[in-house]
């Protein structure tokens, strides 16, 4: 393997075990969550009298809103205390929201389940500013691209991976205390991993934890905006968020009413793409030649323009029924899943470079609470992705197609934007 593969740090305790850590918490936070959403979907009918789309909603809205309360405090603390010392601590939380999960599943009460998903959201919100922040402490600056591909790889393939599972045991007899047993394994050895992450003897004692939630989040935005080309990274990084959520959110649909597809198309759908990312997060590292560049970033946000809008060209017009493997098989098909693996790719060289290019330039003593802060600004534009979807394919009844063109020509913007912020880091990196 060469010396400088990315890969390599698979195989050193300063990041392997780190990694399995966020490999394991990407997974299991996708297995519990579309569990939850399946079982009451098909087993529980609606809760406490109320359809199943509010219940989905409800539950989409327990979950991030942790983010816009404790984001400010979750980077405070990541600063101030030892990053992997928090790691521990975060995943032993994670058993004991699990614990509780894993007994609501047996014994089929499904309220609990749903407090327990603002508990996760909390659990997931306190750890995601340790998780991009450690990397600087542990890698090279050499390193710094290759490690946030595999990082990136790692929780999409997780993320695939938990929510094909989650559908996988829906259809067992015992579903719900299969997945009681499953989300349990998967936090204790989340926790396991997350022992033999190596202490980074970073502290900053100055740096004051507040509980106080909303205020410490807001304060968040002022320490993103003391370094604009930082913002100018995080608001990019915040936009793919938008339009992933927005691909995601209507792959099923998208699959059911314009390619005439089962359950199987959904499932490949998010595979292609998934696979797509992964792909591209793992090519930066060779693109940029182990540098601090932004270099792939417009390359990136074009593809994202032109095969989005190919893709609104290469849905069929009278879309015969469909299953994974004719969508793998027939031409007319074939050309769908080509843009959806090329938007990914896309979107792999777009956010990889961008995540490296905050760590590097983020002074140590603040770079947790800029990864809150991006956390922050992330969850806006996914909830911003949400409304965009329900108005323009609710109120003004324009279908997904047209929906995932009007993003790629909104997307000709932010390409615009981005070739100005690759200009304006050249001045820092590129070295």
């Amino acid at each position: 393997m060469p010396v400088h593969s990315q890969f390599r740090l698979l195989g050193q305790r300063r990041f392997l075990p780190f990694y399995l850590t966020q490999f394991s918490g990407a997974f299991n936070d996708n297995l519990y969550k579309n569990a939850l959403l399946l079982l009451v979907t098909y087993q529980a009918g609606g809760l406490m009298g109320l359809s199943v789309n509010v219940v989905v909603n409800i539950a989409a809205f327990l979950f991030i809103l942790p983010f816009f309360l404790f984001s400010g405090i979750a980077g405070q603390m990541a600063d101030r205390y030892e990053k992997a010392w928090i790691i521990r601590r975060v995943k032993a939380a994670e058993i004991g929201i699990m614990s509780l999960a894993a007994l609501a599943l047996w014994f089929g009460w499904y309220e609990l389940l749903l407090v327990l998903l603002f508990l996760m959201g909390a659990q997931s919100t306190f750890f995601g500013p340790v998780k991009y922040s450690i990397l600087p402490r542990v890698l090279a600056n050499d390193e710094l691209v290759g490690g946030n591909g595999l990082v990136s790889m790692g929780t999409f393939v997780a993320i695939l991976l938990g929510t094909i599972a989650a559908g996988v045991i829906a259809g067992a007899e015992q579903a719900a205390r299969i997945t009681a047993v499953a989300v349990l394994v998967m936090a204790v050895l989340g926790y396991l991993a997350a022992r033999k992450v190596p202490d980074t003897r970073d502290e900053a004692p100055e740096v004051m934890v507040r509980f106080r939630p909303l205020l410490e989040t807001w304060r968040l935005m002022a320490v993103a905006r003391e370094r604009p080309k930082v913002l100018g990274a995080i608001l990019a990084i915040s936009w793919f968020w938008f339009l992933g959520a927005a691909y995601l959110t209507q792959f099923p649909n998208f699959a059911k009413t314009w390619l005439a597809g089962d359950e199987t198309v959904v499932t490949l759908l998010l595979a292609m793409f998934i696979v797509g990312i992964s792909a591209g997060s793992m090519l930066c590292e060779r693109l940029t030649k182990h540098r601090i560049t932004l270099a792939p970033v417009p390359w990136g946000a074009l593809g994202l323009t032109l095969l989005g809008i190919d893709l609104f060209f290469a849905v069929p017009a009278n879309p015969e029924p469909s299953t994974w493997l004719s969508l793998m098989t027939e031409p007319v098909y074939i050309r769908v899943l080509l843009d959806l693996v090329g938007i990914g790719i896309c979107g792999g060289l777009f956010i990889v470079p961008l995540y490296a290019f905050i760590q590097y330039e983020t002074p140590d003593h603040k770079r947790a609470r800029i990864i809150a802060a991006l956390n922050v600004i992330n969850s806006l534009f996914m909830v911003a992705s949400a409304i965009a979807g329900i108005l323009v394919l609710g109120v003004f009844d324009l279908g997904i197609p047209t929906f995932f063109l009007i993003l790629s020509l909104v997307n000709a913007l932010v390409w615009v934007s981005v070739l100005g912020l690759r200009r304006r880091a050249a001045q820092s990196v590129d070295n």
